[in-house]
């Protein structure tokens, strides 16, 4: 690729705002629809008081979201008779919430139609939805999103990191989004609150090399434990606490339960099979370190390849895309 072909690579992407971090801003609607941040909060907080189990599942949301396409509002959207959309993969057939984000965005068009765009709804209430126990903001939120009008099943299989990743597989993964290993290991955090479903660490138990074993880097009695919810290969319903006793309080009890060798997943395992990873696992239990930490990796991973400016649209109903 000459010289000028780099440059005018740079131009359109610059004009387009489809580069990491677009042109994402702080306060974005403060002039086009003032109070859009605040109703996102109140109609979140709103569903959070009457279900204390959304915060996980908004976040586990706009992180799959982010992963797939970068954070545009792609999982969000339904698959229609030609398209079977990221909704519909097998990792995110367990996602919960959309009525949440329907009901904000239903709010916001009333008072601002067409302004506020579905991918920004859904990184402001993942904030919101884990800042309610707080009742202040976690993280600052930049907004200027608009959403994306593709969403394919296979794009979320390739993308989305499965929870038997090893270090090295994740590592990659992340790396593929701009995110580092310090990234890594401090969104796997999120897994303070939340659960898991048995098949999703079932093999860890009863068939981990595929000869009928258990794996030997989890906690033995945690292991028994598990083995009482899950009592065999063939589970697909219940679920586990990722964060044992603690599943509703976002709190640096993930990486005190990951020391103990009782991470849920093999991808959280993982963490503690790089010295660089482990020395970040050892850090993060100081409870102000993890608040800080992950408020600046929250907004790396809410820049992953945005679509800004004049790229994408703004949906009306966030489960489809516009019809021209």
């Amino acid at each position: 690729m000459n010289l000028n072909i780099l440059l005018v690579a740079f131009v359109v992407c610059g004009l387009l705002g489809a580069c990491q971090g677009g042109q994402l801003r702080k306060n974005f609607y403060r002039s086009t629809c003032p109070s859009a941040e605040e109703i996102v909060r109140n109609v979140t907080w709103n569903h959070v008081s009457s279900n204390p189990n959304l915060p996980a599942k908004l976040l586990r949301m706009h992180f799959h979201d982010c992963f797939v396409r970068g954070c545009d509002g792609s999982v969000l959207l339904n698959s229609t008779a030609n398209n079977t959309a990221e909704k519909d993969a097998a990792p995110n057939l367990s996602l919960a919430g959309f009525n949440v984000i329907d009901d904000i965005k239903e709010n916001l068009e009333n008072k601002c139609p067409g302004i506020v765009s579905c991918a920004d709804i859904l990184a402001l209430a993942a904030r919101d939805s884990v800042s309610f126990q707080f009742k202040r903001s976690l993280w600052k939120v930049l907004t200027g999103r608009r959403d994306g009008t593709i969403s394919r099943t296979r794009e979320a299989l390739i993308n989305i990191p499965p929870p038997a990743f090893n270090f090295t597989q994740l590592k990659q993964r992340f790396a593929s989004k701009n995110l580092t290993v310090h990234d890594l290991v401090v969104l796997s955090g999120s897994h303070t609150i939340g659960v898991g479903h048995c098949p999703t660490f079932s093999n860890r138990l009863y068939n981990f090399t595929g000869k009928g074993d258990q794996d030997p880097s989890l906690n033995a009695t945690y292991a028994a434990f598990l083995k009482t919810k899950c009592p065999s290969l063939n589970d697909t319903t219940t679920s586990v606490e990722m964060d044992p006793g603690s599943s509703l309080k976002f709190d640096t009890g993930y990486y005190a339960t990951l020391k103990q060798h009782k991470g849920l997943f093999q991808s959280d395992a993982a963490l503690l099979t790089n010295k660089g990873a482990a020395n970040i696992v050892q850090e993060l239990g100081d409870n102000d370190k993890f608040f800080t930490e992950f408020a600046q990796s929250m907004v790396r991973m809410g820049a992953i390849e945005v679509l800004t400016g004049t790229s994408g649209e703004i949906r009306s109903k966030c489960w489809a895309v516009n019809s021209n």
